[in-house]
């Protein structure tokens, strides 16, 4: 039910930040790179909500829950440490909220993220180009909140180091496509309990939490002498173990969580205001197992400066 971290690879997975070649911010599944010294920083508002969600296959509404909302509000930065190599940062704080029941919600600040991204190769085919961009990260709790009080928690409360690839075709009259894969290697998390259940009783506080992948694939353009891009994804998320909710259970951080969405995005760069840009995105939860179908917005700014020669 609760897409957490990996939702926000979106939001990251879903929050994304969008961006033009050479004055972006740039997300762990694009092929954007910074120049040399060149910094972008970007401030990025989420709001996503559900009202059915997936407990197992079957689908359903919960009067105790009514709609979850989650709202967020993200720092991003990417750095040009070199024209091949850059370093990405995200921090976001996150609130919970129901319009229904006696739970209430909680805010804090979620998971922070640090990503390396490296330009493995960029060949030239024509008029065309091809890319390979492989990434690096870890992400991991940036406040002492409950992984088990789900939905509601801000996050899975274990750290998580993810490896991914990126491919990139370019044509020459500014369309794309772009697809990505990444598997996520995750840490045990610590719950404010001694027993749980998962298919079987455990007498212990350390939940032992299932791998995952995640994957994407985006068609884009960039139009109007590259001041304005546009992009449409799918993209999914499949743990690689994990059980399902049982009925009228709730959901638990170890679950097995899957999931297929749609996106839409578009971001401006002003050609006026040096350095400054806009972006929106929308995203819809097509297909899920223990998860919300959510239905997501995100919009935000972006500047990008030079901070060495």
């Amino acid at each position: 039910m609760n897409k957490n971290r990996s939702k926000w690879l979106q939001i990251l997975v879903v929050c994304s930040v969008l961006s033009i070649p050479k004055s972006m911010a740039q997300t762990p599944t694009d092929a954007i790179m910074m120049d040399k010294g060149q910094l972008c920083i970007a401030a990025i508002y989420g709001h996503d909500t559900w009202d059915k969600y997936w407990e197992g296959t079957l689908k359903r509404s919960n009067g105790n829950i009514g709609t979850l909302t989650r709202q967020s509000v993200m720092g991003m930065f990417s750095l040009g440490v070199t024209d091949r190599i850059n370093v990405l940062g995200a921090l976001p704080w996150m609130k919970t909220s129901a319009s229904a029941g006696q739970m209430k919600g909680v805010q804090g600040l979620q998971d922070w993220g640090v990503w390396v991204k490296a330009r493995a190769f960029d060949l030239k085919l024509g008029g065309s180009s091809l890319g390979f961009y492989p990434v690096a990260g870890i992400t991991a709790p940036a406040s002492n909140y409950l992984p088990d009080y789900m939905p509601f928690s801000l996050g899975l409360g274990s750290v998580e180091a993810s490896l991914r690839g990126i491919l990139i075709y370019e044509m020459s009259n500014g369309l794309y496509l772009r697809g990505h894969y990444a598997y996520h290697l995750r840490s045990n998390t610590t719950i404010e309990r001694d027993f749980y259940y998962t298919t079987h009783g455990i007498y212990s506080d350390q939940v032992d939490m299932p791998n995952a992948t995640t994957y994407g694939a985006t068609l884009g353009a960039l139009v109007k002498n590259n001041s304005l891009k546009l992009e449409a994804t799918y993209d999914g998320l499949k743990t690689l173990g994990g059980f399902d909710i049982r009925r009228q259970d709730g959901p638990f951080p170890s679950n097995k969580m899957i999931f297929t969405r749609i996106g839409l995005s578009a971001q401006y760069y002003f050609p006026f205001l040096k350095g400054f840009s806009v972006l929106a995105s929308g995203g819809y939860v097509l297909s899920g197992r223990n998860m919300g179908q959510s239905t997501v917005f995100s919009g935000g700014v972006t500047y990008q400066f030079g901070v060495w020669k």
